[in-house]
């Protein structure tokens, strides 16, 4: 009788529990649900819910999903329970991305860092590397300029090379990429002594990836953990991994935003009443304002699609993106077309598994006369800037008012140039992993990096410039100033460029626990690397007046003119490499790392180098409870590579003449080896209170040295008659202290709130050089030939080196000092080496995050300080002898005691402060479920709206601090130069997410 009460009691209170399982996105298909201590279990379906049966009434149901925080409920008797599934970031931030694997961040001996998707702001960025922007410690991101799709200089614990690569390495999916410009070159130049028009910004390597591709990017900084890339990773490596399928049923997103933006920051010129009051040339019109001529609104719009599914044995998911970018210039913009896949299958019970990833982008870029090194006359913004305000820009008769060939009309010259570029790119990779036991498994990496480029730009006849694109008339001989009638104008040009990269690995893997005291984990390797690219250009010069479609016609102009030229080159890199990562008592964890590395690119008697690491942490409180939770201390000491100069670097090059005369360009060198970096750091991560605190403490020291140069031809013989590249002699310092913050203000179930920080300081030197090279190349009215920077002995790189600038005499003379210090003119004043620099000093970020129920906030701002930006803009074209010339300047400069013959030259009156903080993000979002939602199929929708560059915080008078202008010379970079940077923007966004 008590054997069937019990049995009878059992069956009457074991029941079915049922329920929705949501996160803070909606209902969440594929979680999880175990009944405790049983392998009674459910999976939730396409919406959600689940059913669970035979469930005591005191049962404890435990739910989970990958990436969130697993929940325990007790079922108290209910048939129904509701669970919504909390972000895990500290289960997310656990395992990182490094080099050829994964680590738990616990075990990390170097430093490493990683943002994933949930860090990312909530409207696409031009380009991933923007979403570091104030995120990592010791990574500092600079967009060259306001345009869209423009370059962005990426620095990791800042530069460590003159002439070669500064930017880190990337690797996407495992598949390294070769780290150059898809887009192709080109652009109106010089022909026959003409005035060049100067070359646009780069284009950004990684505008090809959608941002909401990507599932996690990790930042390897130290030589601990870069070692493992060799002769790559002098300048950091970043580590692009993209998202997989995590629905076990089919699973639609959709996402939609609009972006509305204008102008940030201001050139200050003159509006025509203001510039009639200050005594200039009137002439009679009021309707003139430059921003109206060639600036407009912005606009942008994005859509993207995915789909995605799991089963045991495979994984899928399928994207598309669209987005399509109006400048805040007129006549520029971007529009971006992407498709990725991802799919896996296992194999064997596991034993195998193929993974297979495409990436698929069409870009289409326009741009307008926007150049980094024009003079005073070829650039849209400087033209549009020095218009007269009183003059019209048409006649009576609808006629553009030319002025002259050196006072440009700027809508005119808008209308005349077109600049397009078209670039596919194919990023494909399959990856075999093969489990030879419990210990040992096998991996083999085949990826392609593919890339076909088009830029085709024209500058019509009906413009004439000065000295630009115009050509003489073959047979006339008659200057083209005296007799104009035999004088051509305009000029085309079509370059195309195509890269074709391939990647093989294998590795071998062995992970095991020897004991319970030890833990071996050993890696080998094996990498080759294809890099091929190959290009040809066509120009032409001198078309007929009538003439508007030049670039479909580009023989069309005159015959002599024109121009065609070709190149090919390839690269091979060869690497074996190993690590092992030893855990001791589960306190001690060493790893040692070595790469030998063989390239095309070095001379004969260098073909291969060894890039050796070691590094060690320690494990003090790991895993408590209380005040201390976790404090690892780690050090890291070894030698990178940087093989980021030109191919045939090392090798005699030679070319023939358009007469047929072989020249001798360069000459060989057989000892020619990378530039190498040695380094070494100390830093510390750890967890207080309750694990609520978290952060990290570096400090790091960088040594480079066999600097890359091209030696110039030898002055006397015997002696090469030709330049050649050498290793010189001289070392880069650079050294810093990192500190990263994290703090769970509010951490419950209905509200969080977390805000984290960090800051870096930076020092860099040269030392043991004996050169004194110039960069930092200025351009403008009177300024040919003339530079700001030079890297020399005993000072940071790029620092700055012009004369002192003192003031005005009493005739409006500029007074410069002299060699003692002296005030004396510009005849005997000194140029000096200052003690100021272009790269900041400091670089700090911040953010903060708030979520309550559905609703969720962020805020997230970055800055640098200790640095000076040169303002070319305005050495370049605000002085008042411009002003009295007719151009328009700036108030100050208008009214300033200069005298009209006073010569502008480069000096410290144009070198400001380059501090500022920015606001870079701003954003607000709610997250709609319900059963409302689910009748129309919808698991769950956010709206949100986000400003961008809402605010900086500055003293420079430029139109912004955060500026980067190509002002290299002679291959040597430059950096903190301002001149006729495309103007950024300020921007607010709507958007919609939706998964159905």
């Amino acid at each position: 009788m008590v054997f069937l009460t019990v049995l009878c009691t059992s069956f009457t209170y074991s029941q079915s529990v049922s329920g929705t399982v949501s996160d803070s996105s909606g209902p969440l298909p594929g979680a999880s649900i175990l009944v405790k201590g049983t392998t009674n279990g459910a999976q939730t379906d396409f919406d959600g819910k689940f059913t669970i049966g035979n469930v005591g009434p005191n049962a404890i149901l435990v739910f989970s999903y990958i990436g969130l925080k697993t929940q325990e409920v007790n079922v108290a008797g209910k048939t129904s329970v509701n669970v919504i599934l909390k972000e895990d970031s500290a289960e997310l931030k656990e395992v990182v991305v490094i080099g050829y694997g994964t680590v738990r961040k616990k075990d990390a001996t170097g430093a490493v860092d990683q943002i994933g998707a949930k860090d990312f702001d909530n409207v696409a960025a031009p380009s991933p590397a923007q979403l570091l922007r104030g995120k990592v410690a010791g990574v500092q991101v600079t967009q060259s300029s306001g345009e869209p799709g423009s370059g962005v200089a990426v620095r990791v614990r800042g530069n460590s090379s003159i002439r070669s690569g500064n930017g880190p390495l990337y690797v996407i999916d495992g598949v390294p990429l070769d780290g150059g410009n898809v887009s192709a070159g080109g652009g109106l130049t010089a022909n026959n002594g003409a005035q060049d028009l100067g070359s646009s910004s780069a284009r950004n390597p990684l505008n090809f990836i959608n941002q909401n591709d990507i599932e996690s990017i990790s930042v390897l900084k130290d030589a601990s953990s870069t070692a493992i890339y060799g002769s790559r990773g002098a300048n950091g490596v970043i580590v692009i991994t993209t998202k997989k399928g995590k629905s076990s049923v089919p699973q639609l997103t959709y996402s939609t935003s609009v972006t509305f933006s204008k102008k940030a920051g201001n050139f200050g010129v003159m509006s025509a009443d203001d510039f009639v009051a200050a005594g200039g040339d009137d002439k009679g019109s009021r309707s003139y304002n430059w921003e109206d001529a060639v600036l407009r609104n912005g606009f942008s719009m994005n859509h993207d699609l995915s789909f995605s599914k799991t089963t045991d044995n495979s994984n899928t998911r399928l994207s598309f993106g669209a987005s399509n970018t109006d400048g805040i210039v007129k006549n520029s913009g971007l529009d971006k077309y992407s498709a990725s896949f991802y799919n896996s299958n296992d194999f064997f019970e596991g034993a195998l598994k193929v993974e297979s990833r495409i990436i698929y982008t069409s870009l289409k870029d326009e741009t307008t006369l926007l150049s980094n090194n024009a003079g005073y006359i070829g650039n849209l913004i400087g033209t549009a800037l020095y218009w007269n305000p009183t003059s019209p820009i048409y006649n009576a008769d609808g006629t553009y008012n030319v002025i002259s060939t050196s006072y440009l009309n700027p809508v005119q010259l808008l209308n005349s140039y077109k600049d397009f570029t078209n670039t596919s790119k194919l990023l494909g990779s399959i990856n075999t992993t093969w489990k030879i036991n419990s210990h040992l498994k096998y991996q083999f990496l085949f990826g392609i990096e593919s890339s076909t480029s088009a830029r085709k730009t024209q500058l019509l006849p009906s413009i004439q410039i000065l000295n630009t694109a115009q050509a003489v008339v073959p047979g006339t001989g008659t200057d083209p100033v005296t007799n104009p009638a035999i004088t051509k104008y305009g000029q085309a040009a079509i370059a195309n460029q195509n890269k074709f990269n391939k990647t093989f690995e294998h590795t071998l893997n062995y992970n095991n626990d020897i004991s319970d005291n030890f833990n071996l984990d050993a890696l080998a390797g094996y990498s080759y690397y294809d890099y091929t690219a190959d290009g040809n250009q066509s120009s032409g010069i001198g078309y007929d007046s009538v003439q508007t479609n030049l670039i479909d016609n580009i023989e069309g102009g005159l015959q002599n003119e024109y121009r065609v030229s070709s190149y090919r080159n390839r690269v091979e890199l060869q690497s074996y490499f190993g690590r092992i990562n030893a855990t001791l008592y589960k306190k001690l964890i060493l790893t040692g790392t070595v790469r030998a590395d063989g390239s095309t690119k070095l001379g004969l008697n260098n073909k291969y180098d060894y890039f050796p690491s070691v590094g060690i942490a320690y494990k003090v409180v790991d895993n408590k409870e209380g005040l201390v939770n976790d404090f690892k201390i780690r050090g890291n000491y070894g030698i990178t590579g940087n093989q980021e100069f030109a191919p045939n670097s090392a090798i005699a090059r030679a070319s023939y003449g358009n007469n047929g005369s072989l020249n001798l360009d360069s000459n060989s060198n057989a000892d020619l080896k990378w530039e190498t970096t040695k380094s070494y750091g100390i830093g510390a991560d750890f967890e207080f209170l309750n694990n609520r605190l978290t952060g990290s403490l570096d400090y790091f020291q960088r040594d480079t040295k066999d600097l890359i140069f091209p030696v110039p031809a030898a002055a006397t013989q015997p002696g090469p008659p030709s330049p050649r590249f050498k290793n010189l002699p001289g070392n880069l310092i650079n050294k810093g202290i990192e500190v990263a913050l994290s703090y769970k203000i509010i951490n419950s179930e209905d509200l969080n709130w977390d805000i984290s920080g960090n800051v870096s300081f930076l020092k860099n030197e040269m030392t043991n050089f004996a050169g004194f090279i110039s960069t930092g190349g200025l351009n403008g009215q009177g300024l040919s030939g003339a530079y700001a920077q030079v890297i020399t002995n005993g000072k940071p790189t790029y620092s700055y080196y012009m004369y002192e600038w003192r003031g005005y005499d009493a005739s409006g003379n500029s007074i410069y000092a002299d060699a003692a210090g002296n005030d004396t003119g510009l005849g005997t004043a000194a140029k000096k080496l200052l003690d100021k620099q272009p790269l900041p000093k400091i670089n700090v970020g911040f953010s903060t995050g708030l979520n309550y129920k559905g609703f969720d906030a962020s805020a997230s701002f970055y800055g640098a300080f200790g640095h000076y930006i040169y303002n070319n803009t305005s050495n370049a074209y605000f002085f008042k002898g411009a002003f009295l010339g007719g151009r328009n300047v700036t108030q100050e400069v208008a009214t300033s005691p200069q005298a009209a013959g006073d010569p502008n030259s480069p000096s410290t009156k144009y070198l400001e402060k380059g501090d500022f903080l920015r606001m870079g993000n701003l954003s607000f979002g709610y997250t709609l479920t319900g059963n409302y939602l689910e009748r129309i199929k919808v698991k769950s929708a956010r709206v949100f709206i986000n400003a961008a560059n809402l605010f900086v915080i500055t003293s420079y008078s430029g139109t912004d601090p955060e500026v980067d202008t190509d002002k290299s010379l002679n291959g040597v970079p430059s950096a903190g130069i301002e001149y006729l940077s495309y103007p950024r923007d300020k921007s607010v966004s709507v958007g919609l997410n939706v998964t159905f």
